[in-house]
């Protein structure tokens, strides 16, 4: 007849939001295709096709000489991995569910959990297509050699947490302004393939030129991971700690406007998408 409430502690909530994470991610990652593989192959096809482009562009305009000394192809490629993994995370996040989805009526589901297990499986994907396209190039081609292996793994996680942060400003503005979000997030994009630096180095440029790629944190990130990858090239023009700080506040922003946002969610924003 009586029943005494047990309060679940701590430890258990966080176990508890981890498998719920965990079990979000893998539903994401499911998603987007029913065979996994095939949506593995899918996102190895894109970035390969980049590669091929930037290839036969850098050929055709005779630019090879003016990069660093260093496996041409594994100079193109830093660029293009760490491009793909910021501009996917950034859209992951941004396509999350929001406060007023029908997913948000189940008890355990939060928009937190929608936004990290998307972030979550852009992570996964990506990760999995540079070992995958990496491994490839090293026994069919050429073999690969990185001089600092983990600070390159670091700046691939800093253009995932910098997509987060971008991301997390427009899923905020998403609700009240749905077309802006969307169209913004997707011309963010297409101008990074221009203002991420990932067609040149820092230490090349003049100053005049160099000062229009300073502000873009992805420049940073990708100048640093080829210092990280070439023994020859110390980037003198970029730091790490610049997008960091950037990221850093960008997610705060970012989760202050979405708890705004939460607090006034409206089940009639569905039809205005």
């Amino acid at each position: 007849m009586f029943e005494v409430e047990k309060q679940p502690s701590r430890l258990s909530v966080i176990v508890g939001l981890l498998e719920l994470i965990y079990h979000a991610t893998v539903h994401n990652l499911r998603k987007t295709h029913s065979n996994a593989l095939m949506g593995l192959f899918i996102n190895m096809l894109q970035t390969m096709m980049l590669v091929g482009v930037f290839y036969v562009m850098y050929a055709v305009l005779g630019l090879r000489g003016s990069m660093l000394r260093g496996d041409f192809l594994l100079y193109i490629m830093s660029g293009i991995f760490l491009y793909m993994t910021q501009i996917k995370t950034m859209g992951a996040v941004v396509g999350a569910d929001g406060p007023a989805s029908p997913m948000m009526q189940h008890a355990p589901m939060s928009t937190f959990v929608a936004i990290l297990s998307n972030a979550f499986a852009a992570l996964y994907i990506q990760i999995l297509s540079v070992v995958v396209v990496v491994y490839i190039y090293h026994i069919a081609f050429n073999p690969v050699t990185i001089h600092d292996m983990s600070g390159v793994f670091m700046m691939l996680l800093l253009a995932w947490f910098s997509g987060i942060g971008i991301g997390m400003v427009f899923y905020a503005l998403k609700p009240w302004f749905p077309q802006f979000a969307t169209v913004g997030s997707t011309v963010y994009a297409r101008a990074n393939m221009i203002a991420s630096g990932k067609m040149f180095v820092a230490n090349t440029l003049p100053f005049n030129i160099l000062i229009m790629f300073t502000w873009n944190p992805l420049f940073h990130i990708i100048d640093q991971a080829r210092g990280f990858m070439f023994i020859n090239y110390n980037p003198h023009y970029s730091n790490w700690l610049y997008p960091l700080i950037v990221a850093t506040v960008l997610l705060v922003v970012g989760f202050m406007g979405e708890s705004y946002t939460r607090r006034h969610a409206s089940a009639s924003w569905g039809a205005r998408r």
